[in-house]
């Protein structure tokens, strides 16, 4: 059993509100050139692949496991 603790592992402290940076910030991630539709294109790409080297290597990309 275990206790979900929805609690951030480095407190953040907001001063002040910039805009500018939050939207930047959102693209990046979810934008069409973002990091989210990067990682999707290259788990979806795997299902195309031959070899089982070619999926595993598409795999380990989209979700960013390091060697």
């Amino acid at each position: 059993m275990w206790i979900y603790e929805k609690k951030l592992e480095f407190p953040v402290k907001i001063r002040h509100r910039n805009p500018k940076l939050a939207k930047i910030i959102i693209e990046q991630y979810g934008g069409p050139d973002g990091e989210l539709g990067a990682a999707l294109r290259y788990l979806s790409q795997r299902f195309t692949m031959v070899t089982p080297q070619a999926k595993a290597t598409l795999n380990d990309v989209g979700i960013c496991v390091p060697k």
